[in-house]
């Protein structure tokens, strides 16, 4: 049979052979991690790849919303850098989440590699509805866990932003944020954003 052949005996089969050509799940090295080369969010934990779903158009606008103004208040202020995803963070040894949004102070800037960050002050999720449990259990304990001063959730389902900041290793809600209200950082004092113009924004302007 010829290779030809072959791809037409298969036709409608996932490209088996492909898979071949990465390490198995348990045995990804965090060299191999990072030499992914793909539009897909992945995140990486102690040998073990989880590639994330594809985000929604409302998803995506909602996060490039809270970037542009994350971006405003931080870059008038030159308190630092904020960049959405993808982009790994090194939680720990062997441990890489991909946040929606990342926050880090200009200080720290200069010590971090090409391809990741690390040890970084702010991070928000926007809650994707195939597993809410990710982001409210999940990231919250291992935010909580690297030492990450502030996480917010930014539930569209529930139309509701929770700020939370960590105090002595864990999580504190510094606030529940529904429709009417502002939501508001204690690590970056002043910086606060209308509930309703965030959930707002996952609709398409046409």
């Amino acid at each position: 049979m010829t290779v030809l052949e072959h791809v037409y005996t298969t036709k409608g089969q996932p490209a088996w052979e492909i898979a071949h050509l990465f390490p198995v799940q348990g045995e990804w090295s965090v060299a191999d991690y990072l030499a992914l080369d793909t539009n897909h969010l992945v995140e990486f934990s102690n040998g073990y790849v989880e590639v994330l779903p594809m985000p929604s158009p409302a998803h995506q606008r909602i996060v490039f919303f809270l970037q542009r103004m994350l971006w405003v208040f931080i870059n008038t202020q030159q308190l630092g850098e904020v960049l959405a995803a993808p982009l790994p963070i090194e939680l720990w040894s062997k441990k890489f989440r991909e946040p929606d949004i990342i926050f880090i102070a200009k200080e720290k800037l200069a010590h971090q590699s090409t391809q990741y960050w690390r040890n970084v002050d702010l991070v928000i999720e926007v809650v994707s509805p195939d597993r809410p449990a990710r982001d409210y259990q999940d990231k919250r304990a291992e935010y909580a866990q690297a030492g990450i001063p502030e996480y917010w959730i930014v539930d569209p389902q529930e139309q509701l932003i929770t700020v939370l900041v960590l105090h002595e290793e864990h999580y504190q809600t510094h606030g529940e944020f529904k429709t009417g209200t502002q939501a508001t950082s204690v690590l970056l004092a002043g910086f606060a954003l209308s509930v309703a113009e965030v959930f707002a924004a996952s609709q398409s302007a046409y």
